[in-house]
């Protein structure tokens, strides 16, 4: 069974850093799905099923969250004893702010724009570029791991889930396009 005190990176047998090895993820996560999907347990008592859906839910969750760069790093920060609440927490430098102004800007413009699937490919090519940096800047962050570099890792993170927000609005909208 899982041992559901273990924290994400000990579940699946990783190393506790940002980069994960994305294969041997997903080879950890088929062995974990084999030994505690519901349906091994058809046969059990109703605890053992429960537990059986409790565990497979702790691991799916794990899965997500160390899949995701910007949950695992939401996730390091909070096993490092600096959790960041991003619904509440959201002073930003001034310069950010223009930027993302600016760029939310550009976003909703795009639609009158001369070329807009050009423009909308150059405005993501720069969100992507955008969020590959701060995922950079969150490594070597966390890799120094002292309080004040903590702290500034706490702050990439932040931007870096505006950056993902604006990314996923930006495959919307690129689906709306391609439907008219």
């Amino acid at each position: 069974m899982v041992d559901l005190t273990k924290n994400f990176f000990e579940l699946f047998q990783l190393p506790v850093e940002f980069q994960v090895d994305q294969a041997l993820l997903s080879e950890r996560y088929r062995e974990l799905q084999k030994s505690v999907h519901p349906d091994r347990f058809a046969g059990e008592g109703e605890r053992q099923q429960r537990l059986a859906v409790q565990y497979a839910a702790y691991v799916n969750e794990g899965l997500e969250t160390l899949k995701s760069p910007l949950k695992r790093s939401l996730y390091l920060l909070e096993l490092a004893g600096h959790p960041v609440d991003l619904e509440n927490n959201t002073v930003m430098d001034t310069v950010f702010l223009m930027e993302q102004m600016e760029l939310r800007e550009a976003v909703s413009d795009i639609r009158e724009h001369q070329d807009p699937e050009s423009e909308l490919d150059r405005l993501m090519a720069q969100v992507d570029q955008s969020v590959a940096d701060y995922q950079n800047d969150f490594a070597s962050f966390w890799q120094q791991g002292d309080e004040a570099s903590l702290g500034k890792a706490a702050a990439v993170v932040q931007k870096m889930q505006f950056m993902v927000k604006l990314s996923a609005e930006l495959e919307q909208l690129e689906s709306e396009l391609l439907d008219d």
